[in-house]
This record gives C-alpha cells, sequence and structure tokens, in this order.
C-alpha cells in the first residue's frame, strides 16, 4: 500500500508573517484595571472581609486591653466606648461608598442596605456568637460610617459642572 502524500514545502510550516503594528491599542484591559474600575468587586471583597470581623467568635479588640488604656490614660475624654464607637463609624465608610459606587448613585438605597447589614450582623452575633455583645450603638456607629460614605461617594460621583 502506497500513499501519495507529498511533503509540505518548507514555507508551508512557517507561521504567517506579523500584522503591521498599529498605533491602536489592544481592547483588553489589565486585570488590575479591571479591578479597580469594579467597584461591585471590591465591594464583595470588602463584604467578605466585614463578615469576618463581624462574625469572629471573640471580639478583635480582646488582646489590645493595654493600647486601649494607654489610648485612654492619654486622652482622658477617649474612653473604651468612644474608641469602638469610632471604630465602627470608620470600619463601615469604605462600605457605604462602595456601595454607591456600585449601586450608581442609589444613595438611599445604599443606606437601607448597610442599616439591613448592620442588623443582621448585630443579630447574627446575638444568636451565634457566645462571648460577642450585639448593641444598637453599633447599628447606629455602622449605619454613621455608611452615611459618611455614602454622602463621599455622592459627592465623588457627581458630575462635573462645565465651566462657564
Amino acid at each position: 500500500m502506497t500513499t501519495s502524500a507529498q511533503p509540505e514545502s518548507p514555507a508551508a510550516s512557517v507561521a504567517p508573517p506579523l500584522a503591521v503594528a498599529s498605533t491602536a491599542r489592544p481592547r483588553r484591559r489589565s486585570i488590575a484595571v479591571a479591578i479597580v474600575s469594579e467597584p461591585g468587586l471590591w465591594l464583595l471583597l470588602y463584604v467578605v472581609g466585614l463578615a469576618f470581623v463581624a462574625f469572629w467568635p471573640v471580639p478583635i479588640d480582646r488582646d489590645a486591653d493595654a493600647i486601649l488604656a494607654s489610648m485612654t490614660q492619654a486622652v482622658p475624654w477617649l474612653t473604651y466606648e468612644r474608641i469602638e464607637f469610632l471604630a465602627n463609624v470608620v470600619l463601615f465608610m469604605p462600605f457605604g461608598l462602595l456601595l454607591v459606587a456600585t449601586l450608581r448613585r442609589r444613595g438611599t438605597l445604599a443606606l437601607l442596605i448597610a442599616v439591613g447589614v448592620s442588623i443582621v450582623m448585630e443579630a447574627g452575633q446575638a444568636a451565634f456568637l457566645l462571648e460577642r455583645t450585639p448593641s444598637i450603638l453599633d447599628i447606629v456607629a455602622n449605619t454613621t460610617g455608611a452615611a459618611i460614605g455614602i454622602v463621599l461617594a455622592l459627592d465623588l460621583l457627581r458630575p462635573a459642572k462645565p465651566r462657564s
């Protein structure tokens, strides 16, 4: 049995010539640019981190007694309760900002979601975590932080006014 296949010519095995380089950049975005330009992805990552903080089985600041005491000693009005309140405010500011960025400037909806998430977190701590102390003040602080983040986001995302 004979085959009549002919060997390929050397030119046929060479890759086609490269296209002439154009001045237009490819439309592919780098992963870093995609992450930065996608607030929903950042929001998802933030919510995961927030869940770890909220549902950690023991208080996050359990081993910080010495630091907190020295802060109160240096600044007497800065009590543990005020430090904790301020920490909750700061913790929820990015949450509010990312919610508004993800929801395309729907500030009222973002605030309602932030309040709901805060209530769910505190209720979850009450139901499932023996060493955590849920608090209405935490809901107030979380909502305050989210509201600050929402106001900042609405200001940052406001369309620029044309110059006259």
